[in-house]
């Protein structure tokens, strides 16, 4: 009976200094990336907080800054799930509603460009479509192998996410300063939608 005792504490104590130990390693990675943010390094900042959530997916602040670093990054279809995570963890926090619509709007921008701008190349013999990147951009692999149709449409659905998206921020912040520009920036994005052939 001692020994069953003595095999328990030591399992209880080991469990325990695993998690302190997890939540310091999490804490000082979570620290380091905000230096690296509040520094415009986005990409050294991505590593620590990819490597935070790799040790416990379910800290709110991780996935959020992960959003925010990503969008910083034009890294917008990864800020969207990511941000997404973020709202699953914590429904009631605004600004990851106001990010995440950032993020939704510049992602169907990004996709509209590339129609824009004729970007795309011409089909080749094989009919696989080719996209000649801009140097200063980096473009979405998902969004380079779509057809401008299918890019419209995922346009189009991001609009009207972001949309959602924005009126839930105002949902929840009643007082925000931004307010005016945030209604502003949604009659923006339905007539962008109008102009895309959609109802509002």
């Amino acid at each position: 009976m001692k020994r069953t005792i003595l095999i328990i504490t030591i399992l209880f104590i080991a469990v325990i200094s695993t998690a302190c130990i997890n939540n310091f390693a999490v804490q000082e990675l979570n620290n380091k990336a905000q230096v690296y943010l509040n520094n415009g390094d986005y990409e050294s900042a991505i590593d620590r907080l990819e490597a935070s959530i790799d040790l416990d997916n379910t800290i709110f602040e991780t996935h959020y800054n992960l959003g925010v670093a990503y969008i910083k990054s034009e890294r917008y279809s990864e800020a969207i799930k990511t941000l997404s995570k973020a709202i699953e963890i914590n429904k009631e926090n605004a600004d990851s509603y106001y990010s995440l619509a950032v993020a939704q709007e510049s992602y169907a921008n990004e996709m509209l460009e590339l129609n824009e701008n004729n970007s795309v190349a011409s089909k080749s013999d094989d009919d696989s479509e080719e996209i000649d990147e801009p140097s200063n951009k980096k473009i979405d692999d998902t969004a380079i192998k779509m057809t401008p149709e299918q890019r419209k449409i995922a346009a189009i659905e991001l609009y009207t996410s972001a949309i959602s998206s924005y009126k839930k921020y105002l949902e929840i912040d009643g007082k925000a300063k931004d307010a005016e520009d945030i209604k502003n920036q949604i009659k923006s994005l339905e007539e962008e939608l109008r102009e895309l052939g959609q109802q509002v």
